[in-house]
């Protein structure tokens, strides 16, 4: 939920607030903003929403991302309504009368993630937080420990094992759909395999995975955001929102490897860039690349008048 939201004085004792997913590209890897809670969770930048004195949520959101991190929003877009019964904000205060916490998620994509300047802010590996989702090298080591705990947890039932096989592909059969990082998040929460789970439960902690919990639910709107990137990358340009004005396609491929988790298959990802038609040649080569030198693109932009732009296809893996 959001952290520091303010309870907005109605009869419920509701409390509106805002969280930010800001997701950017350092060092070919995918990266989320993150703060810290009370107790030093990771957590997403967040604040209050009050009705008397902001005039939109996405101006509210831009204003304290920027004051609690020094980072300045680019591209914005609502993502969920986070309320269920019994989530709470990480700095509310305890007591046995506690406001319902309501969070409006946000997604925000950035080519810029310089170092956070001096304040509560840095940037996280989307992969330490969700080991699991990387898949560009085939199965990552987590799948070792998790596929045996996750068939525990199904025992004899056929409906848990069935959706395990089919949202972790723990079979040959089982075709590994990324997009569905939510699912697999909320899985996980349900057979009591991440720390959330204990901790909202107030029960045992389950045997440590290589994976970083985060503070109240932020990390179910982190997966939130993932899979709804995940989604548009094939039917909108939004990865050119996370390159830089220049590029070379090779960089271009490893950006959308970074996001989608997976590997891709090198010429039929340059040809699907061609036809999509998003991308042109600039002429100035760059000698940045460790080998021969490679051409430079730039995005060419939307066309008001052609409709909505494509995003890139995420041909098989490699």
């Amino acid at each position: 939920m959001t952290q520091g939201a303010a309870t907005q004085g109605n009869e419920q004792g509701v409390r509106i607030g805002l969280s930010a997913v800001v997701i950017a590209l350092r060092a070919g890897q995918a990266v989320v903003l993150t703060t810290h809670a009370a107790d030093g969770a990771p957590a997403l930048p967040f604040g209050p929403f009050d009705p008397a004195r902001d005039r939109t949520f996405e101006l509210a959101l831009r204003a304290f991302v920027t004051q609690q991190t020094g980072f300045p929003l680019g591209f914005v877009e609502q993502l969920y309504t986070f309320g269920d019964a019994g989530r709470a904000s990480p700095r509310a205060t305890p007591g046995p009368e506690r406001a319902r916490e309501v969070s409006v998620g946000y997604l925000a994509l950035t080519a810029e993630a310089p170092e956070a300047p001096g304040l509560d802010a840095a940037w996280t590996p989307v992969f330490d937080i969700f080991p699991w989702e990387d898949w560009r090298d085939g199965p990552p080591a987590v799948m070792t420990p998790l596929s045996p705990a996750l068939r525990a947890w199904a025992a004899d039932d056929a409906r848990r094992l069935g959706r395990a096989e089919t949202l972790f592909a723990l079979t040959p059969d089982r075709r590994w759909n990324e997009e569905r990082v939510l699912e697999r998040y909320e899985l996980l929460y349900e057979a009591g395999l991440v720390a959330e789970s204990g901790r909202d439960h107030d029960r045992s902690a389950p045997s440590p995975l290589p994976d970083l919990p985060m503070a109240s639910d932020h990390r179910r709107i982190v997966a939130t955001a993932l899979g709804r990137l995940r989604s548009k990358l094939k039917y909108r340009p939004v990865l050119f929102d996370l390159t830089p004005d220049t590029f070379t396609l090779s960089a271009l491929q490893a950006a959308a490897e970074a996001v989608a988790g997976l590997s891709l298959h090198k010429q039929n990802f340059r040809r699907g860039v061609e036809r999509a038609g998003l991308v042109q040649a600039t002429g100035v080569f760059s000698s940045d690349t460790g080998g021969r030198p490679a051409e430079l693109f730039r995005f060419v932009g939307i066309d008001p008048l052609g409709g909505p732009a494509p995003g890139l296809t995420l041909p098989g893996q490699r």
